[in-house]
């Protein structure tokens, strides 16, 4: 009589024998897991409110702010957050709009749940004093050098102003919680070496993101792909305490491919499990993000996914870490592969001041002179 195996059986006999004679790697992968264990992440948009308008800014290019009507009761946001703890959520991520126009709302999710993280354009300083000292904040820098303004300093009534990256710089130079997540575009590749450089010289760390011009039709229409992916892998080199990405994580950002796949739709793990229009994709068998929801700021109504909703060419760079972090069992071919995730997950976590993983900065300079970048396509 044949009997089947049991497929966490599978991947748990695998993965004894890939790490057998190597206690170190067997540690690094079990703190892996057991901090992992621990993080069960939704996402929340604490307002509709922004002071900004950035070009390219899913939230407003596909309306999500007219969508929902923002709660404005703080004990309102206290029961939702109680109810999300009963529900053993323990990381918030907050975006918007803008997180930082409501400390308040912040400082509920800090004393409701373990780990909090917000998004924010940096125009305002989120305070360091308590509760704020242990919270991530990813601060947003698009293009980079003189096309940041170009892209974000743009004012609600429509009018540009400058300055906007020196701004956030100087709201969180040395601060420890403060990672800047650098949306690189192709029109930009001479600017990202000097502004990692910027942000390596400001006490900071950077974690690339994908600039997505939502507002074309034409999210990820890139004509130098080798080219942008060379300069972004050459910064991390360079800066390699600073930038925190690995070159797996950047790639599969870049191109969406990785070892074990292509990123889409329907690898995505970033989607809202109780949503209705993913049910189909939760049923599908392949692996999502255990309890995560994205709420809007009526504490009432689900996104579907992460961003904007819309998958065709998303390489949203907190998606596609989810995405490496959830297929660990697709990375068990080889001794190599499961190492390369350990890397890449490690990478992950260090983005964020909670986590045991997350390295203080402590030399700001670059470990050697850039080579020159590419300025032309064989």
């Amino acid at each position: 009589m044949q009997t089947q195996t049991n497929p966490r059986h599978a991947v748990a006999a695998r993965i004894e024998a890939l790490v057998a004679g190597d206690q170190h790697l067997a540690e690094r992968l079990d703190n892996l897991r057991k901090f992992a264990s621990r993080v069960r992440a939704s996402e929340y948009h604490l307002t509709n409110a922004c002071n900004i308008r950035c070009k390219g800014c899913w939230f407003y290019e596909y309306g999500h702010d007219k969508t929902a009507v923002e709660a404005k009761s703080l004990d309102q946001w206290k029961a939702f957050i109680e109810s999300q703890r009963r529900k053993k959520v323990s990381a918030a991520l907050l975006i918007g709009g803008e997180p930082a126009l409501f400390p308040d709302r912040v400082a509920a999710f800090v004393e409701g749940m373990r780990y909090v993280s917000i998004s924010t354009n940096g125009l305002r300083a989120l305070p360091r004093e308590a509760p704020f000292e242990n919270v991530t904040v990813f601060i947003s820098v698009f293009g980079g050098g003189p096309l940041d303004d170009e892209l974000r300093a743009i004012k609600p009534n429509g009018r540009s102003f400058a300055g906007l990256f020196d701004k956030a710089l100087e709201n969180y130079k040395g601060d420890p919680r403060a990672c800047f997540v650098y949306a690189v575009t192709e029109r930009g590749l001479a600017h990202i070496e000097p502004t990692v450089r910027r942000i390596c010289e400001n006490g900071n760390t950077v974690s690339f993101n994908f600039y997505s011009e939502y507002n074309t039709g034409h999210p990820l229409r890139i004509q130098n792909q080798r080219l942008l992916l060379s300069e972004m892998l050459r910064a991390r080199e360079a800066f390699p305490d600073v930038v925190l990405n690995h070159p797996a994580h950047i790639e599969a950002m870049v191109t969406g491919k990785s070892w074990f796949g292509t990123f889409g739709r329907d690898t995505c793990p970033s989607i809202s499990v109780n949503h209705p229009e993913n049910q189909d994709r939760m049923q599908a068998g392949e692996p999502v993000l255990p309890m995560f929801n994205t709420w809007k700021a009526d504490l009432k109504t689900l996104e579907r996914c992460c961003t904007s909703g819309h998958c065709e060419g998303c390489r949203d760079s907190q998606a596609v870490y989810s995405w490496f972090l959830v297929s660990m069992a697709k990375s068990l071919e080889s001794r190599e592969s499961l190492e390369t995730w350990i890397e890449v997950a490690e990478s992950y976590w260090r983005q964020f001041i909670w986590s045991p993983y997350r390295r203080s900065r402590t030399t700001p300079t670059a470990t050697e002179t850039p080579t020159p970048m590419l300025t032309e396509v064989d």
